[in-house]
């Protein structure tokens, strides 16, 4: 089984988190690459990573991988309002990816234009709902869901994209992860 991603991605690094205990190889990808553009675009049309290439079966998108490995019974499933949840995470992680693609191609992302405002207002409230939900029972074990929250907080701060101080819980929760031994082995920052 392999896992291709980047290491800042917060999409791959969730599944890195997942698939601490199962046995796989991490082939790093600069999506910016011609040849590793290549070898995506050859397997995989959307060009988007994480990819999995298991046996040859290619599954794309860290919410399918994550499908696919609960499925084989590698990986606890979660339930409804968990899913809810991974999907504001997701919309959240969607807005910020876009904004930072955004700001990095040279547009003014802080401009007042529709599109900004929206991606503002969604992230807003879900992270205001997200500050709620954090110390509910949905997120009390560490698995899909409080990964991926976990992964999107450290790239942010990574990334230095997003202010968390209106957040304490939220802060509290980034905190607390950071002594788990599979976060501290996929951090971005070192290598």
């Amino acid at each position: 089984m392999k896992l291709y991603g980047s290491k800042p991605s917060p999409y791959v690094r969730r599944l890195r988190l997942l698939m601490a205990e199962i046995e796989h190889e991490f082939v790093v990808v600069d999506i910016y690459a011609p040849k590793d553009r290549a070898m995506l675009k050859k397997h995989n049309p959307t060009l988007k990573i994480p990819m999995l290439d298991d046996n040859t079966q290619i599954v794309l998108d860290s919410r399918v991988i994550f499908n696919y490995l609960a499925d084989k019974g590698l990986v606890e499933s979660i339930n409804v309002e968990q899913e809810n949840l991974l999907t504001e995470v997701d919309a959240a992680g969607d807005s910020f990816v876009q904004m930072f693609l955004l700001k990095r191609s040279g547009i003014d992302t802080e401009a007042d234009a529709l599109y900004f405002k929206l991606q503002r207002e969604r992230i807003e409230a879900v992270f205001e709902h997200l500050e709620h939900m954090v110390n509910t029972q949905a997120f009390k074990e560490w698995h899909f869901l409080c990964m991926s929250l976990f992964a999107l907080i450290d790239w942010l701060a990574f990334r230095e994209l997003f202010e968390l101080s209106s957040y304490p819980n939220l802060m509290d929760f980034h905190q607390r992860c950071l002594s788990i031994e599979s976060v501290q082995q996929t951090d971005p920052r070192k290598d």
